[in-house]
């Protein structure tokens, strides 16, 4: 039987690459506790088509 619990899947997608006009999106798959953080999260992560580290926010 599965776990019913708080912990959900949530996309991240790289903010400065919509700016940039580079073709192609950087997007992460992780988790979040949803009772712990009800607010979107912004992580730093890298972007492999940028070639640096960039702050990623989730996305619905």
């Amino acid at each position: 039987m599965a776990k019913k619990g708080n912990r959900v899947q949530v996309i991240l997608e790289c903010t400065e690459h919509k700016t940039s006009g580079v073709p192609g999106t950087s997007r992460y798959i992780t988790t979040k506790n949803r009772k712990n953080t009800p607010a979107r999260i912004e992580l730093k992560k890298y972007n492999p088509i940028l070639r640096k580290v960039t702050v990623h926010k989730e996305i619905k």
